[in-house]
Parts: structure tokens; C-alpha cells; sequence
């Protein structure tokens, strides 16, 4: 299957942050009294951009009648959650082999700070198979679901949006995708992949999903 160039989300499709975020993030929210079962913060928050995510914690935390999130959460949240990508952040199984099977033009186009995207990838060995087109929700003007951030990375990489295949985790991103004019594929490989993921993604729209780097090579390679 032939794709002129292909955007990779960063967590749960290249690097498995995203279970090490989920329990963090859970975890912290749920001392100031936000609770959330996996699938409502999966449902609600994966994939979201930085600022959207915040905006909607900080109307969450202000229903509950306890006014803006404390100025403290933040970076206790930043803190813990570094400690745990520096110990235990690794690539999602054979993600490099797909990488040095593919020639083509890639990006990588994620919702993460950039210094946080380059950081990850940098610490998996990633960062050089996609700079220098490595781009974040920071550097557009909407965050996903919006199309920008994709938009933009196809723009950078001088291809057509319709000829761009998109792999993504999350509804918000594949949500971005399809808006973005883009062959969308849903990925479940990584850790924090539950019951029902799959189905979340092709209920936002995913034209296909694979549970495996080794079945998107597969593909790629039909």
C-alpha cells in the first residue's frame, strides 16, 4: 500500500508514554479531587493539545465549586512525570524496524511540548529516523482534534494532504486526521491499550487498525 509520506503521533504510537501519563496524571487528579474512570480520561483527555487539556482539567476542578487547579500542580505533575520517562520510557516494540524498512517522507506530529517530544525521542533513539521534522501542538494554532498540527506537518513536508497516512492512538487524533484530509489508521499496540480501544478508533473514523508495528509494515509492504 503506497502513502507519499507518513505522520506518526508520538505517545502510544512510537514511544509507550502513555501508560506512564495516564497513571501519573490519574494519580495527581485524583488528590485535588478529580476522579476519573480510564475510559472517561481516555475517552475525554488522550490526545487532546496541551492547552485544551489544561482548559478542560480547570473547568473540571472549578464545577467541584474549588475554583482554579492549585499553582502547584502543574509542575509537581511535570516533576513526577519526568521521573518515571527518564527510568522507564521505552519505543514501542519493533517500531525501529519499521523505520529503517521505510524510505519515504515521515513527520512526526504530536500534541506534546516540543522540548518534552524531542527529549522522549532523543531517550528511545528515535530522533534522528524523522528531524528534523519533528513538529507539536505548540507550534500550530489549534491542538487536535483540530486538522492544523497535521496540516502543518504536511505542509513542512511539501505533500499533498490527501496522499498522507496518519498513525494514531487516540480518537482526538484520528478525529485530526480525517478534518486534515488524511488516510487515517488506528494503532493499539501500546501499553496503556484497553478493551474497546480499537473500537473507540474506528468509531471515530479509522480506516483501519493494527494492534502491531509488525502488521503496519505488513501493510505497508502489501
Amino acid at each position: 500500500m503506497t502513502f507519499e509520506a507518513i505522520l506518526f503521533d508520538c505517545d502510544g504510537v512510537l514511544v509507550d508514554s502513555e501508560k506512564i501519563y495516564v497513571e501519573v496524571e490519574r494519580e495527581h487528579l485524583a488528590r485535588i479531587g478529580l476522579n476519573y474512570s480510564l475510559d472517561d480520561y481516555m475517552n475525554r483527555f488522550q490526545g487532546l493539545g496541551s492547552a485544551d487539556f489544561w482548559a478542560r482539567l480547570d473547568d473540571d476542578h472549578r464545577a467541584l465549586g474549588k475554583g482554579p487547579l492549585p499553582e502547584t500542580f502543574g509542575p509537581d505533575l511535570d516533576a513526577a512525570t519526568l521521573e518515571r520517562i527518564n527510568s522507564e520510557l521505552a519505543e514501542i516494540a519493533g517500531i525501529k524496524a519499521l523505520l529503517e524498512a521505510h524510505n519515504g517522507p515521515r513527520a512526526v506530529a504530536s500534541s506534546s511540548r516540543l522540548h518534552r517530544l524531542i527529549h522522549k525521542l532523543q531517550h528511545t533513539g528515535l530522533h534522528d529516523y524523522f528531524a528534523p521534522h519533528i513538529y507539536s501542538g505548540e507550534q500550530v494554532t489549534n491542538g487536535k482534534p483540530a486538522p492544523d498540527l497535521f496540516v502543518f506537518a504536511a505542509e513542512k513536508l511539501g505533500v499533498a494532504p490527501a496522499n498522507c497516512l496518519v498513525i494514531e492512538d487516540s480518537s482526538n487524533g484520528v478525529l485530526a486526521g480525517l478534518a486534515a484530509g488524511m488516510t487515517v489508521w488506528g494503532f493499539v499496540g501500546g501499553g496503556h491499550s484497553h478493551d474497546g480501544h480499537a473500537e473507540q478508533l474506528k468509531s471515530a473514523g479509522a480506516h483501519k487498525v493494527v494492534d502491531s508495528h509488525a502488521d503496519l509494515s505488513a501493510l505497508l509492504a502489501a
